[in-house]
């Protein structure tokens, strides 16, 4: 029988400096480790930046004037995120020591913290920022040290639970696509106007068309010719905003600690350490998403890389004026929708973002996109992530034991904070931080269903004796 061929992993190849040669076994890297040719790298990381590049700007756009910053201080908030959505990417997907999923995994600010953010430093200028980096360079220290512990619970993850989180993870992006479909900003009075949403629509007419059209490479970033050419089509409709360009700065460095030394309030550290709680459940989810995607199930060593260079990256980031950083659910879409694998693909895009958070008026040029464009091609990034689920949950053998009801309880209790974002409003804030994430929610409800049903009370099934499987092995029926 020839041997089944093995892809080389460059990380276990990295841990064992004088590996034994295994009979029979290809010298062919695993596609996660493969390197492209120069464009295709920089062309394919640079689709991977404007897919995430609105997520990560959000956030501080939202922080900044709720603390009381002024627009050239929040814009500096927004190059700082973007500098640190960089290197937390970097340490993502080449990672050192036991830092790093080594896996095609996008990070950037995460969204979990926004709402206790400016709890925390609502009104006070530069000292709630200062309150806001203590509380996440503290919390993130923690997550650091938990990592090795919070990994284990792979072994909770079995299909039935990682397709539910998975297709609760693409449908839960969804809003987010339809929202900046039409305008991102609800207050607008153009916001959910048929301009925007036509726009949004034609866009995702060019991005299916040129998926079907082309062939090859071209094929592979056609998210990112779909934003270009959407992009262009929106300059005489009207709603190609130029401003950003004309006012950014040629050259901008996140100075350390810009907003002062941080502040360390026990209240604070408490409501991050919870966010981080949060940040780390989903991003085991999306590490286990993304493994089975590229090929590369995610080990419990895989999830502890990147629990340390999540929890790393955030210990970084306040440092460099940056918030908390996590796993970004969108670009595991566009890696299952485009099929490159390649993680030097993903630290492309990380350099890339170094260099727009150090040069703001290249970032003005990607802000050129509209939100109704990105939302056009977000509705197939974020339904593919969905799909991957689907695909995912057919493996799961729902027709065995309760594991129909753990699917069906577990995307319903996921899907309240969407189909009823004011379920909970009589909930504690700080439960907020939990409830508000259909993610979190699903996951947990998932885990401990799974528990209850397949796992507490329930007899190991005794092994078979040698007679029944000579029976079993010659007569194949009668196992049935």
């Amino acid at each position: 029988m020839a041997a089944t061929p093995r892809f080389r992993n460059d990380a276990d190849a990295a841990s064992d400096p004088h590996p034994a040669p295994e009979p029979g076994s290809a010298d062919r890297k695993h596609p996660v480790d493969e390197t492209l040719p120069p464009l295709k790298m920089f062309t394919s990381g640079l689709q991977h930046v404007a897919a995430m590049y609105a997520g990560v700007v959000a956030p501080p756009m939202i922080v900044g004037p709720a603390v009381g910053l002024g627009p050239k201080e929040t814009a500096f908030l927004m190059g700082a995120s973007l500098f640190t959505a960089g290197i937390a990417t970097l340490l993502q997907t080449l990672g050192f020591w036991r830092i790093g999923a080594r896996l095609p995994f996008v990070n950037g600010v995460s969204f979990a913290g926004v709402t206790p953010m400016v709890a925390i430093g609502k009104d006070r200028g530069h000292d709630g920022i200062a309150v806001i980096f203590g509380a996440i360079i503290v919390a993130s220290l923690l997550g650091f040290l938990l990592a090795p512990y919070f990994c284990k619970l792979v072994r909770f993850f079995p299909p039935v639970v990682t397709g539910t989180v998975i297709t609760l993870i693409g449908v839960s992006l969804l809003p987010v696509a339809f929202n900046w479909s039409q305008g991102g900003n609800a207050t607008a009075a153009d916001y959910g106007s048929t301009t925007n949403i036509t726009m949004a629509a034609v866009t995702l007419v060019i991005v299916l068309a040129l998926r079907k059209l082309l062939r090859g490479f071209l094929q592979q970033i056609a998210i990112l010719l779909g934003l270009v050419v959407g992009t262009l089509i929106a300059i005489p409709v009207g709603i190609t905003d130029f401003g950003a360009i004309k006012n950014a700065d040629l050259i901008g460095f996140p100075t350390p600690f810009h907003f002062g030394a941080p502040q360390f309030e026990i209240a604070a550290i408490v409501s991050m350490s919870i966010v981080m709680l949060v940040c780390m459940t989903e991003s085991t989810a999306d590490m286990l998403a993304l493994g089975r995607i590229v090929g590369r199930p995610a080990d419990e060593r895989t999830i502890e890389g990147g629990l340390r260079a999540d929890t790393l990256g955030s210990a970084i980031s306040p440092l460099f004026n940056g918030f908390m950083c996590s796993a970004f659910a969108q670009n595991i879409g566009l890696v299952a929708m485009t099929k490159v694998r390649s993680r030097f693909v993903v630290a492309a895009g990380g350099g890339i973002l170094i260099v727009l958070g150090l040069v703001p008026v290249a970032a003005s040029v990607i802000a050129l996109v509209p939100l109704p464009v990105l939302g056009g091609a977000g509705i197939v990034l974020f339904g593919s992530v969905a799909a991957s689920g689907i695909q995912t949950l057919a493996t799961a053998a729902l027709e065995k034991g309760e594991n129909a009801l753990i699917v069906a309880a577990a995307v319903g209790i996921g899907l309240i904070p969407i189909a009823a974002p004011e379920f909970y409003h009589s909930f504690p804030k700080d439960l907020l931080v939990v409830l508000d994430s259909g993610i979190s929610t699903g996951c947990v409800v998932a885990i401990v269903l799974n528990l209850a049903f397949n796992h507490l009370g329930r007899k190991p099934e005794p092994e078979p004796s040698e007679r029944e499987r000579s029976h079993t092995a010659a007569d194949p029926v009668a196992a049935h």
